[in-house]
């Protein structure tokens, strides 16, 4: 069972309980606080346009009426398959409203994979892009059982149409859908009556992201994103004068939670681009004057090697977060030179609706003597965190094992699948997968994904401290390690590399620039140069892909 033992409480900032409250019994009446404290400010800045906290109100009543009255219930799913516009605010509320359930799906998912959610989840609404209904939808629906389909487009909510991001963009109404605006417009006024959402009501199932294995639907709960939410709020130390930039996709945890349901609690304004375009994005951090964001390092990677970084001022932005990936510190170390804002390192899963830990906002991470890893924090308030072996007992501190987590954050499980829930779900603890280490004075460093380690001769090797390594070559834009199959060593290390513009390596320099910085074993025997490394839309690089195109 959980320890009660938390030394990382010393490293909190002094005026930072260990515990929180939850202040709310559900997220709706989260955002009636927000609609009654702050009824005209902006709630969404959308490349040129903007949303009132009032306007999303009304217009997510107008929605949640539009959807009970096309036969959603309590309880049903509703499919949500969008960029990050501001339709996927709007339509979150307004399913909450109706007492339903949303479901968001990764608009990069194709045919199998929407079809796959649909079906696992029962959704018998969705909401989506016109294009993706033309393209996916439309051509799946007779085989789930999505009875309402609401198209929109990513043209809506602007003043002027940005015509660089949208050159090829066409409005495209299909055969028996509904237009989200005009569903609205023709309920606008009414209000859907009373729902009875308590805490433990799910929220949204979210689906995992198939990094290691099929999707499976996380049954993230009321009291789950208000817990979470209120975490960022108050450990981040954010108010409404605040600005985030919405660069994490908006259907992933971190974009449900880091960044829309934040918006609704403080309320302060949610910034959207509606696909990351790194000129786009350093444009509206400019116009915006957004302090603060999360995302994947590779968004920051990017920020960096976009040329207008230069002609931009992106002053304003001085609470930075990264996660979802290991953090190179040669990359927190750039960024801060070209920006001078430190990234700070969070680290959290869709079963722990985003945040487990994050770095202090008045810290940097230690970096650990062994395997060279950035710390990705210290467990947050009322959160337990333990490094445990594979027979379930607490290792010491130093010692590698499996991180495993307990707290209000933590889902009660997968959406129908008690197999996989009891699997991850055991003793009081949610095993991560996820290896780690936890220092004397409470940081945790996580090592790597259990299932990503390579044993090499006998000899373990963690992608994660290979990359590290690459990563601190100056001609290294992006790097990730797999193993393959060796006849001499039954394994062996691959790396996949792509340069920055302009730079040029050989495979033997590389080579010969990380055996310098590493014992032999972990060097990699072959590196493959490539344009791009494959990514989940959430900027994770997709290791098992790599393993899979190397694979004899």
């Amino acid at each position: 069972m959980p320890s009660q033992d938390k030394p990382w409480l010393a490293l909190y900032d002094e005026d930072m309980p260990a515990e929180i409250e939850l202040e709310y019994s559900n997220t709706l009446d989260m955002f009636k606080a927000s609609v009654a404290r702050s009824p005209d400010a902006p709630l969404i800045h959308y490349l040129d346009g903007t949303v009132t906290v009032a306007e999303v109100d009304a217009m997510s009543d107008a929605l949640a009426v539009g959807l009970l009255e096309n036969g959603v219930k309590v309880g049903d799913r509703v499919a949500v398959y969008l960029q990050n516009v501001p339709q996927f605010l709007i339509g979150m509320v307004a399913i909450w409203k109706a007492g339903a359930i949303m479901v968001s799906i990764n608009p990069m998912y194709r045919e199998r994979e929407v079809t796959g959610l649909l079906n696992d989840s029962g959704a018998i609404a969705v909401i989506c892009l016109e294009s993706l209904y033309g393209d996916i939808i439309g051509k799946i629906r007779e085989d789930t059982p999505v009875r309402l389909a609401i198209t929109t487009s990513e043209l809506e909510f602007q003043h002027t149409v940005n015509a660089r991001l949208f050159s090829e963009v066409r409005r495209e109404r299909h055969d028996g859908t509904l237009d989200f605006v005009e569903l609205i417009d023709a309920h606008r006024g009414k209000q859907p009556p009373p729902v009875q959402l308590d805490l433990d009501s799910v929220a949204f199932l979210t689906y995992t992201s198939g990094t290691t294995g099929p999707s499976k639907g996380a049954m993230n709960t009321h009291r789950n994103v208000i817990f979470t939410a209120q975490a960022y709020r108050n450990w981040i130390k954010l108010t409404s004068s605040d600005v985030v930039l919405g660069v994490a996709p908006l259907f992933h945890i971190t974009g449900l939670i880091g960044h829309m349901a934040l918006s609704l609690l403080t309320p302060m304004p949610l910034v959207l681009g509606y696909r990351f375009d790194a000129a786009t994005v350093l444009e509206l951090i400019e116009k915006y004057r957004v302090t603060f964001t999360i995302g994947s390092i590779t968004v920051f990677v990017a920020l960096m090697n976009e040329p207008s970084i230069k002609d931009r001022d992106v002053s304003s932005m001085k609470k930075v977060y990264t996660g979802g990936q290991p953090v190179p510190p040669s990359v927190v170390d750039e960024f801060e030179r070209q920006t001078g804002a430190y990234i700070h390192v969070a680290y959290g899963l869709t079963e722990s609706t985003s945040p487990s830990h994050f770095v202090p906002l008045d810290r940097r991470s230690p970096v650990d003597e062994g395997s060279g890893a950035l710390a990705v924090g210290v467990p947050i308030f009322n959160t337990m965190a333990s490094v445990l072996d594979e027979q379930g007992h607490e290792v010491a501190p130093g010692e590698v094992g499996e991180i495993c987590l307990a707290g209000p954050q933590m889902v009660p499980g997968y959406w129908q699948k008690p197999e996989e829930t009891a699997h991850a779900f055991h003793d009081g603890w949610f095993h991560t997968g996820d290896v780690g280490v936890m220092d004397s004075a409470g940081w945790f460093y996580v090592v790597d994904r259990k299932k990503d380690m390579i044993n090499a001769s006998g000899f373990k090797v963690w992608p994660r401290e290979v990359e590290d390594v690459l990563y601190m070559h100056a001609a290294v834009r992006e790097a990730a390690v797999v193993g393959v199959a060796d006849a001499y060593r039954g394994e062996t290390v691959k790396a996949f590399v792509s340069l920055k513009p302009g730079q040029a390596v050989s495979e033997g320099e590389l080579q010969q620039f990380c055996k310098s910085r590493m014992a032999s074993y972990k060097y990699p025997r072959s590196i493959e140069f490539l344009d791009e490394l494959p990514k989940t839309v959430t900027g994770k690089i997709l290791r098992r892909e790599l393993r899979d195109t190397s694979a004899p």
